[in-house]
């Protein structure tokens, strides 16, 4: 029986493309490539569909990001550290990275759509999913291929919520984001 922290150990590297697909927009959020609206400015009763900051570049890169760090998994399998903290074996890696960051980036598009219905602006709290919504997306998409459980969900998810808050804040911080969520 695998320990605690072994397990959670095991979900961070799990969602790790995830993350690097939702930190993506932000990290190369001066790159003008790409750097126009997913919505096209496009608004529903007179509301943005999901804004402004939701870019192709951020898309694009946070989909290139994911594949990349999957790849890196897939090259480290072969290590005995790696090999024991994965729940697959990445062969796989191009179609869980493009998985992870297309649903990570799609749960995201599906907040701010929501936020804006709500009239809230680009930035404003939206506890919990704004620490959520790139997780559920990110596994929803995987879920069918790579046979996750419900403890593996849970657990990523939790775990996620807990790691959003710290890295933004620090983030915010480091003046790297406007704000702390």
């Amino acid at each position: 029986m695998e320990s605690v922290s072994l397990f959670i150990l095991k979900c961070f590297y799990f969602m790790l493309p995830a993350y690097f697909a939702n930190m993506a927009p932000v990290i190369v959020k001066k790159i003008d490539l790409f750097a126009f609206p997913v919505d096209f400015n496009k608004q529903i009763s007179n509301k943005p569909i999901f804004g402004r900051n939701k870019t192709f570049r951020g898309l694009i890169f946070g989909v290139i990001f994911s594949i990349i760090v999957a790849y890196i998994q897939f090259l480290l399998y072969g290590v005995e550290f790696f090999n024991v903290i994965s729940f697959i074996d990445y062969n796989n890696w191009l179609l869980f990275g493009f998985l992870m960051g297309s649903g990570a980036l799609t749960g995201d598009l599906i907040k701010s759509f929501f936020k804006r219905r709500l009239g809230l602006k680009p930035g404003a709290k939206f506890i919990p999913f704004d620490q959520t919504d790139f997780v559920i997306g990110a596994l929803v998409f995987t879920m069918p291929i790579f046979n996750l459980t419900l403890k593996i969900f849970i657990t990523s998810l939790l775990l996620s919520f807990i790691l959003h808050i710290i890295v933004n804040h620090i983030a915010f911080h480091m003046k790297i984001r406007n704000e702390k969520w």
